[in-house]
């Protein structure tokens, strides 16, 4: 009934607490494929530690597309490496409530992995904005996307010319095939490591800039955002 692809590169410190939090689930995925983009670390031998299917990857775009193409199952859950599934159920409680509400794509808040207020009001304040756009200018963060198979095949996936954001840019181009909606019975908590490594104003910054790019612009098809793909505890990009 359910995929979960995970797009990685050089992601040894955070896929096995993902992939433990996997194996915890009261509801297992039928296959987990990793979208590895060329490692240099340990990232594909703990994959498959974990029963995992390792493939070929790239941007994370490109390797949710080559993982998608894989799954024969009705549902496809897109997850970042540096998330974490705490609530055990989290799995059963997502898809019961996508079939529930007969929802196509569908997303969920996050809170951060962080004792830090201002990294908690940073991710409310998220919260409340994307949810107060609903349909009306979808957000569905790349790290946690649940999403039926065949209407990701119907727009023919994420758009592999798109350099940042392709997750929203997916989410508009969705709602011209199926129903988007936030999850209401769980929420997902996610690492602050770019956050730390980049700076939370600098974050922001390129963040309401990449907004504003997309909403009166278009998807961004150029590197000016200089996003790179990989963990590194060092920093890359500004």
């Amino acid at each position: 009934m359910l995929t979960i692809v995970i797009p990685t590169k050089n992601e040894e410190e955070f896929l096995p607490k993902l992939l433990d939090s996997i194996r915890k689930q009261t509801f297992q995925p039928s296959e987990i494929i990793v979208a590895d983009a060329g490692s240099t670390d340990r990232t594909r031998e703990i994959a498959r530690q974990y029963d995992a299917r390792v493939i070929e990857g790239g941007l994370p775009g490109p390797g949710r597309n080559r993982g998608a193409v894989l799954a024969k199952t009705e549902f496809v859950l897109f997850l970042d490496a540096d998330v974490e599934l705490r609530d055990p159920e989290f799995l059963e409680k997502a898809v019961g409530e996508m079939k529930e509400r007969k929802l196509d794509l569908a997303t969920c808040d996050v809170f951060p992995l962080s004792d830090d207020l201002l990294d908690h009001f940073m991710h409310k304040a998220y919260n409340t904005y994307a949810r107060a756009w609903g349909s009306l200018f979808p957000h569905a963060p790349g790290f946690c996307m649940f999403v039926r198979k065949d209407k990701h095949d119907k727009i023919g996936g994420f758009d592999e010319s798109v350099t940042f954001c392709e997750d929203h840019d997916y989410a508009r181009r969705f709602l011209d095939v199926g129903e988007f909606g936030f999850l209401k019975k769980t929420k997902i908590p996610v690492s602050i490591r770019r956050l730390d490594r980049d700076g939370r104003i600098n974050i922001a910054i390129k963040y309401l800039l990449a907004e504003l790019h997309t909403a009166f612009i278009g998807p961004i098809r150029h590197n000016r955002f200089q996003y790179t793909f990989g963990h590194s505890k060092k920093r890359k990009d500004v």
